[in-house]
């Protein structure tokens, strides 16, 4: 009896152990993943501002502003789009489907035999899908009212991002979508997955065959802008060498036709992201949807009627993202409050406040937690004009100072978009600005209920969020959040699911997970796969913020001794990184300990390294880049428009200039010419960018001896 419990007291801990390394590393893995949004959010905000008011302000705005958000190729009318498609040609060569409009069965089977043999549809059928999707999509309200009367159950399934195999296995498990058996799929069919093309291409076939039983929701990253960011415009450009560009400008209008919500018996209402206390569902079907090409661009507005006035420039906001755009957003204050990067002691024990402000739109990046210099002890930020003074836009040596005037419809319909799409639940009543994320808002029981109250319903569905299980309940059971791709930050990490409502709409949960090689792990081997990758995403966060870390550990480290304490140190890192984790935790996997109990931090950045060797030509240049890599990465492939990778010296010097002015990086001009020579390796006047972000790419050395032994 006695080793019984001492097996129990060992079994417990040991799962008690096991739970707490799962639960950090996802942790690790959701804050990551919303840090990468609100670095998108703030590229996006600033390609905006420039789009809209630097031309109009110098007169002379950058010429490759032009093409950063607005259409990707040429403006072509509906008939010249169809002719230039009819000239396409399909060789005798091709095996792959061959599909004719109106599409049959025997259309749609055939391109699901087709994607499983890991064929390509031709450019030709995929420009006519897109061509057909559109033209039904133009004909769809805004919000969609279906019913269970004509079918036994109606699926509802989450994001997908690129994962072909969890879309395949839905099938497999719950049949095809047909007359008996509708589906509703929430958004987020592309992005992140290799299978994106395939995933759209079979959903919307599935969507002109079965046009009653078959919906589909538009997700936060059905927007071409996301896309540029998280991969699906560069497959599609891979796949369609040719044509890609094409592809694309089509897939912008589908994507801003996409319905925004549906409704099941006047009783449940189903949205990508989730709502604000401003979501007005009779509002909402009036907007014109279309207009909104990408959720993250505010709609223009004219200079000329919002009023300018220049006033002296007190001094330049040190370093980061600061200070360039400020827009009159409630969430700006709240973000500022929140997320800010203080190290002193005192204000770390004091609680930080949330604004109790409703929607927030876009969050402001003007006081972005991403800046690159933190706020240490001793140093105080120069501040910045107070939000409610209205948008404020420092360029040259003065800022212009805009006062907003009401917000006109267009702005008004954005933002109710924006709040559909982004938005998250939070077990706290009341509305706040969404500043994880960098957009939407966070939305508490109180604002479920008052809203389903309001149009008498009684259950919201949304997606936007993995879920461990694949789903969650939240707010007494009103809010029900699907998640339909399994192993979506790594392999188990996570199951897929879906649910199904009948008449009674009662909720019926189906959960499965993709496996491959899972399926022989057992649940430590699990969680250990998942734990290692977070923690090397982590460490290359550590690296990529190293110069802003050890000025902190400093400032804390008076005698030099190259130690602080667990407390400081977790303090220090938090204030730096911004990512809300659990560091006293996580400390033994991401730095060593002294004899004496303190932590030696500069440990945190032994087991990684550059991958090559990069010329110094500014300070701290080189950590720089790898920061923003994926900022660099998306500015060279808007320029690259052919996708081959080579881009000129001159394209260089004007990339690096926007980027520069984008993250408030001064870099002289002789410093980007010898940044370019130098990586012109072979002196042809061009500069091949894969290998020039292969030089920005953070190794871990552990692996490199792996590699090397193996």
């Amino acid at each position: 009896m006695k080793a019984a419990i001492l097996i129990q007291r060992w079994y417990r801990r040991y799962v008690a152990r096991l739970e707490m390394r799962r639960r950090y590393t996802w942790n690790i893995f959701q804050s990551i993943e919303y840090a990468g949004e609100q670095d998108q959010l703030q590229l996006s905000s600033f390609f905006s501002f420039m789009l809209d008011n630097f031309t109009h302000l110098n007169g002379n705005g950058p010429d490759l502003i032009s093409h950063l958000l607005d259409s990707v190729v040429e403006p072509w009318t509906e008939e010249g789009r169809q002719f230039k498609c009819d000239q396409i040609t399909v060789p005798d060569s091709y095996t792959g489907p061959r599909l004719s409009f109106p599409l049959s069965v025997a259309d749609t089977n055939s391109l699901l035999n087709a994607f499983k043999e890991q064929q390509t549809l031709h450019v030709k059928y995929v420009l006519q899908l897109l061509h057909e999707t559109k033209k039904f999509l133009k004909q769809m309200p805004n919000v969609i009212y279906v019913s269970t009367s004509y079918a036994k159950e109606i699926t509802i399934c989450g994001d997908l991002h690129g994962r072909l195999d969890d879309l395949l296995l839905i099938f497999y498990k719950n049949g095809l979508p047909s007359a008996e058996n509708p589906y509703i799929f929430n958004g987020d069919f592309v992005d992140r997955g290799k299978k994106s093309m395939e995933i759209i291409i079979i959903l919307f076939a599935f969507l002109l065959l079965y046009p009653d039983h078959m919906h589909l929701n538009r997700g936060n990253h059905e927007d071409h802008i996301m896309n540029l960011r998280y991969g699906f415009t560069k497959e599609v450009m891979q796949k369609y060498k040719t044509h890609g560009r094409d592809i694309l400008q089509l897939l912008q209008d589908v994507f801003s036709l996409l319905p925004i919500a549906t409704v099941i018996d006047n009783k449940v209402l189903i949205v990508h992201g989730g709502i604000s206390d401003k979501t007005d569902l009779d509002f909402l079907s009036s907007i014109e949807r279309d207009k909104v090409k990408s959720a993250l661009r505010l709609p223009k507005r004219s200079l000329e009627h919002v009023g300018l006035r220049a006033g002296c420039r007190s001094g330049r906001v040190g370093g980061g993202r600061q200070g360039w755009a400020q827009l009159d957003s409630p969430c700006s204050q709240s973000r500022s409050r929140k997320r800010t990067g203080r190290l002193s002691k005192q204000a770390s024990a004091s609680s930080s406040t949330s604004s109790s402000s409703s929607s927030s739109s876009l969050c402001s990046p003007c006081l972005s937690s991403r800046s690159n210099t933190p706020r240490i002890r001793g140093h105080v930020s120069p501040s910045l004009p107070s939000p409610s003074d209205g948008l404020q836009v420092p360029f040259l040596d003065s800022f212009v100072s805009i006062t907003p005037p009401e917000p006109p419809r267009e702005e008004l319909e954005w933002r109710q978009i924006v709040d559909i799409l982004w938005s998250d639940p939070k077990n706290q009543n009341g509305c706040t600005p969404n500043t994880f994320r960098g957009g939407g808002c966070y939305f508490g029981p109180d604002v479920t209920q008052n809203l389903l109250e309001k149009h008498g319903m009684t259950l919201l569905i949304r997606s936007h969020e993995c879920k461990q299980e694949g789903y969650e309940l939240c707010h007494d059971g009103q809010v029900i959040t699907i998640f339909s791709a399994s192993n979506y930050y790594e392999e188990g990490s996570n199951r897929g699911a879906y649910v199904k409502l009948g008449p009674e709409l009662v909720p019926r949960f189906f959960q499965y997970q993709v496996s491959r090689s899972t399926r022989k792990l057992t649940l430590q081997q699990r969680v250990s796969v998942a734990e290692g990758s977070a923690l090397k995403a982590l460490q290359e966060k550590l690296f990529a913020h190293r110069s802003e870390l050890m000025a902190a550990f400093q400032q804390y480290d008076t005698n030099n001794t190259g130690c602080l304490s667990v407390s400081d140190w977790a303090q220090v890192v938090e204030s730096v990184l911004r990512l809300d984790l659990p560091w006293r935790t996580l400390r033994p996997r991401l730095a060593r300990l002294a004899p004496d109990g303190s932590v030696e931090y500069k440990s945190c950045f032994e087991d990684v390294g550059p991958g090559q060797p990069v010329p110094q030509v500014a300070p701290n240049l080189a950590e720089t880049l790898y920061r923003y890599r994926t900022d660099l990465e998306i500015i060279f492939n808007i320029i690259d428009k052919d996708h081959s990778g080579l881009i000129s010296i001159e394209e260089f010097r004007q990339t690096w200039k926007l980027f520069s002015s984008h993250l408030g990086v001064t870099v002289n001009e002789g410093a980007i010419n010898d940044m370019a020579r130098s990586i012109d390796f072979n002196k042809d006047g061009s500069i091949d960018f894969n290998e020039f972000l292969e030089a920005f790419r953070v190794v871990h050395k552990l692996d490199v001896k792996e590699q090397q032994q193996g």
